[in-house]
């Protein structure tokens, strides 16, 4: 059968380097395929059975089949088995060197699974080599991946080579925590090696820890465990654990009994181990890999060397030859070594390399969450400040509380822009910000931007000068909410670094090409300006020109970071001209699209609920489902300033059951609450009544959670806080709809 798989293997590289190979017939490749995993599975029976040599044979046959139909998922088992192999057989570089590849194709398979197994063995080679430290990070990212697949059963033996790491590493306290999530895993799957292993080591901590009458109770019980499943491995070093520990309690003659019962498994084992591992075995397998010509040459030696009639000359020659080989090999021999060197220090920095991808990776995903949970916490009593003080603001305060209330809600305004600056600049950083073009006119988008910012401008005694290109057309369809962003947060920090001065703000084509325009952007002022060496970090993070100026002119430090990610998903560049004394000019250039559409013009603002008269308001039910008591009275007084009148619940229980017994126009539910969240609550009233018109009124603004919210059957989603007039149109919205299905 061997010499068989052989000739086909020939056969199958040799078409295939020829340029006969045709393509395989989806026959031809399923039944490559089979023998692929034929091949697998019988190595992973010879590997079970200690036949290491038999398995490595198989997994070497299966791997050119794999190759050859370029199945990427068996490859990456394939070398992640030869890894196992080279790791018991003690061959720590070459187990690398297989692992490393393994892991390499995994990645790009997105095998998760096998690639969480690959792992792992790469962590029992590194604690077999010391390098705990290493190992602890590879067990790291193995556990990671298989929680994340939800296969709970196989962390438990992660858990057991961690606790044995850092019992290696004398961290008794660490290793027993992990021994005991071990056992507690072990025992809930049924796991019988792992739960005796668990056990034994776990003695082992308890007397390192000076218990030792606890650590002979629970190694005793993973002996008995191990000794009733023949589990041989691990009853050599239970008896010997307990020889260990009856020898420290001073009961000898019962440690003299344990070490014996060791010895002799031990000896069984290593009986065993040496079959498949000695010297013979391994000159057997490398013989049967020599090829065909190797063969001949020594049948020829061979003959040579038996023969009697050989004159003199061919003898020499054959010293010659030989000593030739010999020098050849040698020579082979030591450019392998070298080669094989530096190949296992390449294979062990990809695998670093990898592995420090993989918590770079962790890390940004970590930050996102505790971005999200940040920003969720602070929005929610952003959403009473600003609430509490519009409707302070509304209620007709003495002429003396104004100023103080002004100054509250212009902290809770600053607070929240300082928020969602953060937000903004995580979604570009993770590639989460989309382009949303429209038909708009630019050079009014550009006009209102100033009329917004000019009362700060008027505050500071600057005139803002606009310019816009005469050869340039107005109407374009791009993403005006991105290019005001950017205008806004240019413009501003001109107005915040200038004093009694000037800003010109320019518009102006560079060039055309069909119906796109690249035009360029300057906004420049005759302000502080910007010293040399700080230009070259002002568009990073939380960067100004000193400590000085952000005391004195305020600001974050964010808005040129934002600026400068938004202009680089529009495809445009920005520049900076700067002196300090002398001021700044900011220059940024994007691509625009020209349109002849018609620009829808924009609505006014509107009180919706002001003398309406398409519904009778007094009919109207709104539920708001939220478990802060001061956000119930928020929201409970917005709504009775639109004459409407709501019920409240703090949970989501109650807002299911309230939901079955009253007739509700629309529900306003809270995400984060006590009990089923306001998703779980969604999900099971659109259960019973599909049509019900239900808001998620969160402080969660992640687009990634979006998906959630729509997969749960919100109708929409109002991010607290709110913006009164949108509030408002979408609720009106929603019941003007509800009131005409009715009729």
């Amino acid at each position: 059968m061997f010499r068989i798989n052989c000739y086909i293997c020939a056969i199958i590289m040799l078409l295939s380097y020829s340029g006969f190979a045709q393509e395989a017939t989806t026959q031809e490749e399923e039944s490559i395929q089979q023998n692929v995993e034929n091949l697998i599975r019988l190595a992973q029976k010879d590997l079970e059975s200690a036949n290491y040599f038999d398995a490595q044979k198989e997994l070497e046959n299966a791997l050119v089949y794999a190759t050859t139909i370029g199945d990427k998922k068996s490859i990456g088992i394939i070398h992640s088995k030869l890894g196992k192999i080279q790791y018991i057989l003690e061959e720590p570089n070459e187990a690398i060197k297989h692992l490393t590849q393994a892991v390499a194709t995994q990645r790009i398979a997105a095998d998760r699974i096998n690639l969480a197994e690959s792992y792992k063995t790469f962590g029992n080679v590194y604690v077999a080599k010391k390098e705990y430290t290493t190992a602890l990070d590879y067990y790291t990212s193995s556990k990671n991946l298989f929680e994340q697949e939800g296969l709970n059963e196989f962390v438990a033996e992660v858990e057991l080579n961690e606790g044995q790491t850092y019992l290696a590493l004398e961290d008794y306290k660490k290793a027993k925590l992990y021994f005991e999530n071990a056992l507690a895993l072990s025992s809930r799957f049924n796991l019988k090696k792992i739960h005796s292993s668990a056990q034994i080591n776990l003695g082992i901590v308890h007397a390192k820890l000076n218990n030792l009458s606890k650590a002979i109770e629970i190694t005793n019980n993973g002996v008995n465990e191990a000794n009733n499943n023949d589990f041989d491995n691990i009853l050599s070093e239970g008896y010997l654990v307990l020889s260990d520990l009856n020898h420290k309690t001073e009961n000898y003659k019962l440690a003299n009994e344990y070490l014996k019962k060791h010895i002799q498994i031990s000896d069984s084992l290593l009986n065993v181990k040496r079959q498949n591992v000695s010297p013979e075995k391994r000159v057997e397998f490398l013989l049967k890999n020599q090829t065909e010509y190797h063969r001949q040459q020594a049948a020829d030696l061979e003959e040579l060397q038996n023969s009697k009639n050989l004159s003199k000359l061919t003898a020499i020659l054959s010293v010659a030859l030989i000593t030739i080989l010999s020098l050849l090999t040698l020579s082979l021999y030591k450019n392998n070594r070298i080669r094989l060197k530096t190949n296992n220090m390449l294979h062990k920095k990809n695998g670093e390399l990898i592995l420090a991808k993989e918590k770079a990776e962790l890390a940004s995903k970590t930050k996102a969450n505790f971005l999200s949970t940040v920003t969720h916490e602070l929005r929610t009593p952003l959403y009473a400040v600003t609430g509490l003080s519009n409707m302070l603001l509304d209620e007709n305060p003495k002429p003396e509380q104004i100023q103080h209330l002004k100054s509250l809600k212009f902290s809770g305004d600053y607070l929240l822009t300082f928020i969602n600056d953060i937000l903004q600049i995580n979604k570009i950083e993770a590639n989460k910000v989309e382009i949303e073009p429209e038909v708009f006119n630019l050079k009014k988008k550009v006009a209102n931007v100033i009329a917004a910012l000019n009362n700060s401008a008027i505050d500071n005694d600057i005139k803002i000068h606009f310019e816009y290109d005469k050869n340039l057309p107005e109407n374009f369809n791009a993403d005006q909410l991105k290019i005001s962003q950017i205008l806004i947060n240019l413009i501003g920090n001109s107005i915040k670094f200038t004093k009694d001065g000037d800003i010109w703000v320019r518009v102006y084509m560079i060039n055309k090409t069909a119906d796109s325009y690249s035009v360029r952007f300057e906004i420049e002022d005759n302000g502080i300006g910007i010293s040399k060496e700080k230009q070259e970090h002002m568009f990073e993070s939380f960067s100004q020109g000193s400590i000085q100026i952000n005391r004195k002119y305020g600001g974050t430090g964010l808005g040129l970071s934002i600026v400068k990610g938004l202009i680089d998903i529009l495809k445009g560049k920005i520049y900076l001209k700067s002196e300090l004394g002398k001021g700044s000019n900011f220059i940024f250039e994007i691509p625009l699209k020209h349109t002849d559409e018609v620009i829808k013009e924009e609505e006014s603002k509107k009180n919706y609920f002001k003398d309406i008269s398409e519904i009778e308001l007094s009919t109207i039910k709104i539920l708001v489902v939220e478990d802060n008591k001061i956000n119930q009275m928020i929201t409970k007084k917005i709504l009775n300033k639109m004459n409407l009148n709501c019920d409240i619940v703090d949970n989501g229980e109650d807002a299911v059951e309230q939901v079955k017994t009253t007739n509700y126009d629309v529900v306003l539910m809270d995400i984060h609450m006590p009990g089923i969240s306001g998703l779980e609550a969604t999900k099971i009233i659109k259960g019973f009544n599909k049509d019900l018109t239900i808001f998620a009124l969160t402080a969660v603004t992640l687009e990634d959670k979006m998906q959630e919210f729509e997969d749960a059957g919100f109708d929409a989603i109002i991010s607290k806080p709110f913006k009164q007039e949108d509030f408002e149109k979408k609720l009106y919205q929603a019941l003007i709809k509800d009131e005409i299905s009715t009729k």
